[in-house]
């Protein structure tokens, strides 16, 4: 009986190693990569304002529209004179980054004598990409007028917004 147990113990001994060597050859490794990708901050400067010139109101409402471009639309009833610009925003980032771009779509313009008007604005692009020295993009809008405005100087503010896509 003693042959046996020893026997016994012997063949559980063996199959306990022939279980380790198995699972340790069913084994596998592989290796990960981290990455991690700098951008640069965004920086957006205003460099011109959106002007609508000046402005002889009617006696009925009308609209003064300036492009993207800086052209201006003087509407009917309305005498408009004087330099007209969209407002112009430089981007700084990382070079061949796409930013997308926007903000506002209007703002309120309130006048040093009482009196406002509302202009809705327009955005040259929804994206850009950079360049070396960066980017921009421009906002232009229409100025709605009422009948007789209220003489004095408006102005509003709005914002934009540049972010990496």
């Amino acid at each position: 009986m003693r042959n046996f147990g020893m026997k016994r113990a012997l063949l559980g001994a063996a199959i306990a190693a022939l279980a380790m060597n198995a699972s340790a050859a069913q084994a596998a490794t592989a290796t990960g990569t981290a990455k991690a990708k700098i951008l640069r901050q965004i920086t957006l400067t205003n460099t011109s304002d959106l002007q609508f010139a000046t402005i002889i109101s009617g006696a009925t409402a009308s609209t003064v529209a300036v492009s993207t471009a800086g052209a201006a639309t003087c509407g009917a009833g309305l005498t408009c004179t004087g330099t007209t610009t969209a407002a112009n925003f430089n981007i700084a980032g990382t070079n061949g980054a796409v930013v997308l771009v926007g903000g506002d779509s209007s703002v309120t313009l309130n006048g040093s004598l009482g009196g406002t008007m509302s202009s809705t604005l327009s955005y040259s692009a929804t994206s850009v990409t950079l360049g070396a020295t960066g980017g921009s993009f421009q906002v232009g809008g229409t100025l709605s007028v009422g009948a007789n405005q209220a003489s004095g100087d408006y102005s509003g503010t709005f914002n934009v917004t540049a972010n990496y896509q």
